[in-house]
């Protein structure tokens, strides 16, 4: 748990170094993409964090994206455990709404119908909401 020069680190390395990406040069492309925000202004990957800034990264998963808001306690330059990068930030990420539990609806075609043609394929789609 090092420091950088002068008391700053670069965003994509903290990034890297708290987990938020998997690799160093994924950091570096979020950055690149606009994906990461330092006190709300754009960041690119070699501007330095300090600590108290604010840190807003947007991470992208299949099916949807999430925007992480941390405040940085610690500067770190290489990548720690999960347990010890969870000390280095102050997290404010907003609470995920709550997932609506609705039964998903029943799709029954008559025996011997055969496959669907692409129309119905793109209606049950549509009813499945993909």
């Amino acid at each position: 748990m090092s420091e950088g020069s002068g008391g700053t680190v670069r965003a994509d390395a903290w990034c890297w170094a708290v987990r938020l990406y998997k690799s160093r040069s994924q950091a570096t492309a979020g950055a690149k993409a606009g994906h990461i925000r330092i006190n709300g202004v754009r960041a690119k990957a070699s501007q330095p964090v300090k600590i108290g800034d604010e840190v807003r990264v947007t991470v992208t998963f299949p099916g949807g994206a999430r925007e992480h808001v941390l405040i940085v306690k610690q500067l770190l330059v290489k990548r720690v455990g999960a347990p010890l990068a969870a000390l280095a930030y102050e997290d404010r990420t907003p609470a995920l709404p709550p997932r609506e539990e609705r039964a998903a609806p029943v799709f029954a075609r008559e025996r011997g119908a055969g496959r669907p043609t692409k129309r119905e394929r793109r209606e049950l789609d549509q009813l499945r909401g993909r």
